[in-house]
């Protein structure tokens, strides 16, 4: 594969850049104005006519209700799964509605309020209604989520960041870093992709090599669980894909609206149950896990159609290039810093990340890329751009801490937790083996890669998350335990 080549915008033009506003499109105003110092080239997204520059919306961001949502009595579960999968739709619509009008939206914020933003707001609102009717059954009837119906437009913060390189010297490389001369730097201006404007952009790629290096981790006190269990499972060679959410958005089809990579249990798709899981075959040398591990595929931005140019999770959502296999999946699970590890729960499902964290913000994110010889130097919010001979790596660190009651809550996530910065587990949970993925792919040089993800997330690296379902037997599980708590390197 050649080098990606993209245009670099003048150094004058980035510094001309001088002050901007976020664009917030609620009750029909509009307020983002962009000044330039000079008439010349502006950033993508912008008009730069003569007089004051205009802000215009990339996205659609609206509040994330599952996190505002009490715990859900059981027998509510699959409706509010089944409304908040379908919210997500609702965003995915009005996504595409606006995309397909941008430009007109810009000079007409009214057009905006009327096509887009009043109809999602009144889907929301009877989605919103639907959930609290479901739960009230049950139990009290949460109050006060009405107020997370409306939405916004807003713009890419990134899109008009001037991209000169950190002050000072970039970073050394160490030694037996590759040396050849650093790849242009990004420009800003989206990618040349074919994606219509849906990113991510080139401000979204940074050179790994001005990176400075520091990965901190808790000391190991006497008693920690120092040992390692890998599991061989492979890198999808087999191309099972598709963009449902079993966690997420249980038996919902296209749940995701963006496609995901498969190794393990080869039985899961959305409709896919414990019993389901447990029957199904694995892709892991180990027959005892049938576990499934699952995360957005990575395409190459490069204009060529993959053969979901015209699918669900695919082209229909705005993911559009080459899938690519990666050139090595490595899962292992490890210890505790601070004291030994427990089993965890069969079918315990686990998402770490947040796939709306362009949006959300990033309480919930847990992104990691870094390139192979580089990997002290990770990033959270930036994909790496690798020196010829360097791969592209993402990584993830699951929760490793478990309730010991629960394998699922109400959002995904409450059952599990980080541990502390001591590497102790909060009040209430125990230590269980902490799933470890490194993904790596082989991929040309430059910002002509990105993740999969919901359209309106504009394929942040922010955005990048895994996910996990435990179906080791017992007998292995034990295994992983006494491995890990014994210190010992187990396969």
């Amino acid at each position: 594969m050649g080098r990606t080549s993209r245009k670099k915008r003048s150094t004058l033009a980035n510094r001309a850049i001088i002050a901007s506003a976020a664009l917030i499109l609620g009750g029909g105003g509009l307020a983002a104005v962009n000044v330039y110092a000079s008439a010349g080239e502006g950033p993508s997204g912008f008009s730069h006519r003569n007089g004051p520059q205009v802000r215009q919306a990339s996205t659609i961001d609206c509040p994330e209700v599952v996190n505002e949502i009490p715990e859900v009595p059981d027998p509510a579960r699959a409706e509010v799964d089944r409304e908040l999968a379908a919210m997500d739709t609702q965003i995915t619509d009005a996504y595409r509605e606006f995309a397909d009008r941008r430009d007109r939206m810009a000079r007409d914020p009214q057009l905006a309020q009327n096509a887009v933003l009043g109809p999602l707001k009144a889907r929301r609102t009877a989605s919103i209604d639907r959930i609290a009717t479901a739960i009230g059954r049950s139990t009290e009837r949460p109050e006060g989520l009405g107020s997370l119906a409306p939405c916004s437009l807003r713009a890419d913060d990134e899109a008009d960041e001037p991209t000169e390189p950190p002050s000072g010297d970039p970073a050394e490389p160490a030694p037996g870093d590759p040396t050849d001369e650093p790849p242009d730097q990004p420009s800003g201006e989206p990618t040349d992709d074919g994606s219509g404007g849906n990113g991510p952009e080139d401000s979204d790629f940074v050179d790994i090599r001005s990176v400075q290096p520091g990965v901190d981790r808790p000391a190991r006190l006497r008693g920690a669980s120092r040992g390692t269990f890998t599991t061989e499972c492979g890198r999808n060679q087999n191309g099972k894909f598709n963009p449902d959410n079993v966690i997420a958005a249980p038996g919902v089809a296209n749940g995701a609206h963006h496609m995901h990579d498969y190794v393990g249990n080869q039985a899961t798709d959305a409709f896919s149950g414990d019993d389901d899981l447990a029957a199904g075959d694995t892709t892991c040398r180990n027959q005892g896990d049938r576990s499934t591990y699952y995360w957005p595929v990575l395409r190459l931005r490069n204009g060529a159609a993959e053969n979901d140019a015209e699918a669900d999770g695919g082209g229909r959502d705005q993911n559009i290039g080459e899938i690519q296999t990666p050139s090595q999946v490595t899962l292992k699970f490890v210890g505790n810093p601070t004291g030994k590890v427990t089993a965890m729960p069969r079918f315990l499902r686990i998402i770490t990340g947040d796939a709306k964290a362009f949006t959300n913000g990033d309480a919930n994110a847990n992104a990691s890329w870094s390139c192979t010889g580089f990997e002290d130097r990770q990033l959270k919010d930036k994909y790496p751009i690798c020196p010829e001979g360097s791969q592209v790596v993402r990584s993830f660190a699951f929760q490793s801490c478990w309730d010991g009651q629960n394998t699922d809550s109400a959002n995904h996530r409450t059952h599990v937790a980080f541990a502390q910065d001591d590497g102790r587990c909060p009040n209430g949970f125990r230590a269980i083996p902490q799933l470890v993925q490194r993904i790596v792919y082989d991929v040309p040089p430059g910002p002509g890669f990105a993740v999969d993800s919901f359209p309106e997330q504009l394929h942040k690296p922010v955005t990048d998350h895994g996910d996990f379902i435990n179906v080791f037997d017992d007998r292995l599980m034990r295994k992983v335990v006494s491995c890990v708590n014994g210190g010992r390197k187990c396969r």
